[in-house]
């Protein structure tokens, strides 16, 4: 399976740090975001990499390369000169690279220790969303969960979508090549009864503002390696 880090974005909600920088090269533990899905996604059977690149974007290959240095082959969806095409623009345009298969799709700008699965089996249907405990900042959250179906509004709780999900390409065939978020499509094939989704109850953190990030430095700042 092939997985794709989505790390495009402005990151307006980080400057000043996102001036000079993009998100996913910020650092958590003395090592950048990506960085660190790289290795978890090389732990795991991942081989090829697609990132999309926008906003400073060439920093980001500048740092990475080809991926040699970890063991799988990295390659980048360039939206510089378009600008950014949000979260499904972003993987629509991507498609060429993705193939035909199943793959997997993470946010560049979380933290956490899920272990992302090469081997992961989409049961016939078009997406798996990995789904999270609220957060303070998204109290309400975003889909209920009834066994492993997703649900647009439960009677009972409520949870937040990751930013982790495994996809088959056919969700996105018949979207046009367009800036467009992914919330929408996937609201719509939630509706279909298309989508399945798991709750992760370990650790996970969306770093979506400077103060974000300085809390999780200072809460494991004594337990993570700073080697890259």
């Amino acid at each position: 399976m092939k997985a794709m880090i989505l790390a495009a974005g402005r990151g307006e909600r980080m400057r000043p740090l996102t001036d000079t920088l993009p998100k996913p090269l910020l650092e958590v533990g003395g090592k950048p975001l990506i960085i660190w899905h790289i290795e978890n996604l090389a732990r795991n059977g991942f081989e090829e990499i697609i990132i999309n690149i926008a906003h400073l974007g060439y920093k980001i290959p500048e740092l990475l390369g080809d991926g040699s240095k970890w063991g799988v082959s990295i390659l980048y969806s360039d939206e510089q000169q378009s600008g950014a095409f949000e979260s499904a623009g972003g993987i629509i345009k991507a498609l060429p690279l993705l193939g035909d298969e199943p793959f997997l799709v993470l946010n560049a700008d979380i933290f956490c220790d899920y272990e992302f699965d090469a081997d992961f089996d989409l049961q016939g249907q078009l997406a798996h969303l990995v789904l999270v405990p609220n957060p303070p900042h998204n109290p309400k959250g975003d889909f209920g969960l009834r066994d492993d179906a997703l649900l647009l509004n439960a009677a009972s709780d409520m949870y937040t979508f990751s930013g982790i999900g495994y996809y088959d390409p056919k969700l996105f065939q018949d979207q046009k090549l367009q800036k467009s978020p992914l919330a929408p499509l996937l609201r719509e094939f939630i509706d279909k009864e298309q989508i399945s989704g798991t709750l992760f109850n370990k650790m996970w953190h969306d770093i979506g503002t400077p103060q974000r990030l300085q809390q999780i430095n200072e809460t494991y700042k004594h337990t993570l390696t700073s080697a890259i």
